[in-house]
């Protein structure tokens, strides 16, 4: 099972700082997290369920690449890291 982690800011939102997961991408994971904290979801996701605009996600320490479908692939072992990014100056 791959393992997701979430920045700190999130886990102060939702009290879930890592948790194990299957799926064969990023988008199946993830459901399968959110599938037991719906609440999550609102804070990586957006109502049409795209990404949020300052979330980023990393698979195995590389920021994803697709971002709209959330279709990079899992391995079993692999550590995904969703984390809210900065923004502004």
């Amino acid at each position: 099972m791959a393992y997701v982690r979430f920045t700190s800011h999130l886990v102060r939102h939702r009290p879930l700082p890592g948790a194990e997961a299957e799926g064969a991408t990023v988008a199946q994971v993830l459901a399968a997290l959110f599938s037991q904290d719906d609440l999550l979801r609102g804070y990586v996701l957006d109502d049409q369920g795209r990404l949020r605009k300052h979330v980023n996600i990393y698979l195995d320490g590389r920021l994803i690449l697709d971002r709209v479908r959330l279709s990079d692939p899992v391995m079993p072992q692999s550590e995904i890291y969703v984390l809210q990014a900065l923004s502004g100056g």
